[in-house]
């Protein structure tokens, strides 16, 4: 069938011009969905940092607040970090909504093709949908709970909100959503675009290669901050110290106390 042919069954033989615009919006939610895939990675990596230890994590949580550059904790750094990632993730919903099926009936007919036609390619799409669904209410919570209380995110700030606060389930479910989501949404960009040049084949072996990675690093980190919140549940809301800053501070508080009168002495 040849273009014209296409495009007079199509209705826009009598277009005097061509829309670029469905073209440029596309372009705009590839490549917000590209940054937010590639910022929940590493994300995801810096809370993983709970594995190596509750200091290694202090020591990241205190770098994006600023502490080694001011010398001082500054939570609204934080707070601007979560409100670009805020505004870009509502862009990139807002732009897939577009290709969301919009009633019972559409989703239907969505779901009977896919069915019908066993491609996989479809059905990851369908599922796509799905976790891009309940990412519009989990990682919009996730947001605002970083926006407005950045100073709790810390080894045991976190972990509490895991065990104290009772919202692992709500971390289990998003961490599964947001995995295949993005995995999913690389995989698509991938075929779209033709980059990286590989197989399909080879791009879902990849795909499912790291969704696993992933995932299993998400359980781990997890169930760390379970773990730690569990044990800490005596002492909710206590912030953690490395005890090298401890001493550090305990000396400092020495150094600065006035120096006791010696036995006999008239003060």
């Amino acid at each position: 069938m040849s273009y014209e042919t296409i495009v007079a069954q199509a209705g826009l033989a009598d277009r005097i011009g061509k829309n670029r615009w469905p073209a440029r919006l596309d372009i705009l939610q590839s490549s917000t969905g590209l940054f937010l895939a590639l910022f929940m990675w590493g994300h995801m990596f810096f809370v993983a940092s709970i594995l190596l230890g509750a200091t290694p994590m202090w020591v990241i949580t205190k770098f994006f607040e600023g502490y080694f550059i001011f010398g001082a904790s500054h939570y609204w750094l934080v707070s601007c970090v979560v409100a670009f990632v805020a505004v870009v993730f509502v862009l990139h919903a807002g732009l897939a909504v577009r290709k969301f099926p919009i009633n019972y009936r559409q989703l239907r007919t969505i779901r009977a093709h896919a069915a019908e036609m066993r491609h996989e390619d479809t059905t990851l799409w369908t599922w796509q949908v799905y976790t891009g669904f309940l990412l519009f209410f989990f990682a919009s919570a996730h947001l605002y709970q970083m926006l407005v209380w950045p100073e709790k995110i810390g080894p045991y700030g976190s972990a509490d909100r895991m065990w104290s606060d009772g919202l692992w389930p709500f971390y289990l479910t998003m961490l599964l959503a947001v995995e295949l989501h993005g995995g999913i949404g690389l995989y698509r960009l991938a075929v779209k675009w033709g980059w990286p040049d590989a197989p399909r084949e080879v791009l879902k072996k990849l795909k499912w290669a790291l969704t696993a990675f992933f995932l299993v690093l998400g359980l781990a980190t997890l169930g760390a901050y379970v773990k730690i919140g569990y044990e800490h549940r005596d002492h909710y809301g206590e912030r953690y110290t490395p005890s090298w800053l401890v001493d550090q501070q305990q000396n400092n508080d020495a150094a600065a106390a006035p120096q006791a009168a010696p036995s006999g002495e008239t003060k």
